[in-house]
């Protein structure tokens, strides 16, 4: 598929996409939008998550599960009655938030088959993203997602998604026992907001009672409250405020408008997207690799013995810049020392960085504009004016297309392993290939990582001193370096570099917590596209981690990053491994014998990455 191509059918998919959400909103007026920012409704206007650059099935589905939420929720929520009813607490909102979703959705989804399977696809996304997976000394914090759950499951009959059905299982007997009786009274509750608020307070004090922080407000309270104005916006899930269109609930009555129309605009939405699927893989049709449900004290005779990724302690990490671990005089010291060293090699990796620059430039595509009054004598069009005298003269211009708003990340493994030649090669590659990136038009940020001890550090005397406690997961302190970033111009950044060749500055290698802050530093970024390329000698290594945890503790939370990334995000993913089989963990990898390689295969990868916006997918090569 042609980058042309993928464009319109992303246009096509935008149109039929909107226009599924009015018919489910039944509101012709309602205005959608595609944001890279917070998806939400605000009064009458629904903006909806963009696409990913390489859209999977399941990007869409999740898409279409967000458009029907929102949407769902602008014809059958009462944003003024819900916070009238609403009570105080933190723990007790995200309750009362959860249920009343879930009967909003139910509505839905008992009503259209289509409806159903897409926010099945939006739990399942809501489930990952919630953390209920993640280990924590607090269960309440789970408890809201949990309680959505079931009344999920009592409304519309369907089960919790495979990811989090052990830790629902667990708790099912004791939420049940406690308030099950309300619980069999959501049924009848399902059409009337008013009456299941109400029953969600009960639900609450049941279950939690007045804790401290969760003590129930009165009306009294909430109409104060209500009557300081609504709240301009609606975070997408989160009901807890909503559009000031939250008046028109008696939408309700008109169920039957929306199925005629949402199946067709759903169709014309399956087919104007059929292209991009064609070729992606089944992303995330099963549970994600590496995640393990979250143990609470509660006994949950269902859940597997598996371990599952911790933090002991982030007290003694740091996200420093290069120039902070060391003064300007030794900085510049550093990189005179790395010039010298790597002299004989740079003009190599140069020539292959200019090969880039010519092989990127050559892509921008050219195009005329013509019957101007000024520029180029336009000669084809000469015959008009020997036709006919009085015809001016034509003339033409050539226009440049620049690449799409690109920014790319070089994350450096600097792990003692790196040391010597490998460490000065991938520095002397990175600092060329942002000089050439940059004259292109493409902003470059270069991170590194490492430790700041060995063996352990700080973390692992607060460890010892607090009882040497079993399975502490992560046991060191990560070191994470911003060498340059992406909107610093090259030459101010050119010295900093030179830190790679210090002295004790390289030791161990966490490379799944690495991966997930570069991938977190340039999701935040504006640029349409967004390229993250890993550079490693190895897989993760640290031996205070691993001799407290199983010996691949740390190897299947990098496979689970990777997973996560390359199925569910944004960014584009690519490694390079120096005498390292990277490809068993990367999709898009390459490995290398010699570090001496290490320009090549970056400029090529690159080259490679760029290309793939101007060939047919047919044409598209996979590296690995």
């Amino acid at each position: 598929m042609t980058d042309k191509t993928g464009q319109k059918d992303k246009e096509d998919f935008a149109v039929a996409m909107a226009a599924a959400t009015r018919a489910v909103a039944s509101d012709r007026e309602l205005e959608v939008t595609f944001t890279a920012d917070v998806s939400g409704i605000a009064a009458n206007q629904i903006r909806l998550a963009q696409l990913p650059h390489k859209p999977s099935k399941r990007d869409v589905a999740e898409l279409r599960g967000q458009a029907d939420s929102l949407a769902l929720r602008s014809r059958y929520h009462d944003g003024k009655l819900h916070r009238k009813l609403a009570p105080g607490g933190t723990l007790a909102r995200d309750i009362y938030d959860a249920v009343e979703e879930a009967r909003i959705e139910a509505i839905g989804a008992r009503q259209m088959h289509g409806i159903r399977g897409n926010l099945n696809s939006l739990v399942e996304k809501r489930v990952l993203e919630s953390g209920i997976n993640r280990p924590s000394s607090d269960e309440k914090s789970k408890l809201a997602t949990i309680l959505g759950l079931l009344a999920r499951e009592r409304l519309t009959g369907e089960q919790a998604p495979e990811t989090a059905l052990s830790i629902v299982e667990g708790q099912r007997k004791w939420i049940e026992d406690s308030i099950g009786q309300f619980l069999d009274q959501l049924e009848d509750k399902i059409e009337d907001q008013k009456g299941l608020s109400i029953l969600s307070r009960t639900i609450i004090e049941a279950l939690i009672g007045n804790e401290p922080g969760d003590e129930l407000e009165s009306d009294d309270e909430n109409e104060a409250d209500d009557a300081q104005g609504d709240a301009p916006e609606t975070p997408e899930g989160d009901p807890d405020s909503d559009e000031d269109g939250g008046d028109d609930a008696d939408g309700a009555d008109g169920g039957e408008s929306s199925e005629g129309p949402d199946t067709d605009d759903e169709s014309s939405s399956e087919t104007a997207v059929e292209d991009l699927d064609d070729t992606e893989a089944e992303a995330g049709e099963g549970q994600q690799e590496g995640t393990t449900p979250w143990r609470p004290n509660r006994p949950m005779d269902q859940m597997p013995d598996s371990p599952f990724y911790q933090i002991f302690t982030e007290e003694f990490d740091e996200i420093v810049r290069a120039e902070e671990l060391c003064d300007t005089e030794e900085l510049d010291r550093l990189r005179k020392y790395l010039d010298q060293q790597m002299a004989h090699l740079s003009g190599a990796v140069s020539k292959l960085a200019n090969r880039l620059q010519r092989r990127l430039l050559a892509q921008q595509r050219l195009h005329w504009n013509f019957d101007l009054e000024e520029g180029v004598l336009d000669a084809g069009r000469l015959s008009r004016v020997v036709t006919n005298p009085l015809y001016p003269l034509s003339y033409k211009l050539e226009s440049d297309t620049e690449f799409k708003d690109t920014v790319v990340t070089l994350l450096l493994d600097n792990s003692g392993s790196m040391r010597g030649r490998p460490i000065s090669i991938a520095a002397i590659s990175a600092d060329i290939l942002a000089r050439t990136l940059e004259r292109c038009g493409v902003k470059v940020e270069i991170l590194g990582f490492t430790t700041k001890a060995w063996k352990g550090g700080s973390s692992r005397d607060k460890w010892l001193q607090a009882g040497r406690s079993n399975g502490p997961g992560r046991l060191n302190d990560l070191r994470h370096i911003v060498y340059k970033t992406a909107d610093s111009p090259w030459r101010r950044a050119r010295r900093n570099l030179g830190l790679m060749m210090r002295e004790g500055l390289l030791k161990e290698n966490i490379d799944g917590e690495a991966l997930l802050w570069a991938h977190q530093r340039l999701i935040a970024r504006p640029e349409e596209r967004r390229i993250l390329m890993v550079i490693s000698d190895g897989a993760p290594v640290d031996d205070s981690t691993l001799s407290v945890n199983t010996g691949t503790y740390l190897e299947n939370h990098l496979r689970q990053v990777i997973d996560w990334i390359e199925k569910r995000s944004p960014v584009e993913l690519i490694a390079i491994g120096i005498g390292h089989d990277v490809t068993r963990y990367y999709e898009r990898a390459v490995t290398i014998l010699d570090a001496e390689q290490l320009g090549g295969a970056m400029t090529d990868q690159l080259a490679e990455l760029f290309e793939e916006e101007f060939r047919p997918k047919h044409q598209m090569r996979r590296n690995g």
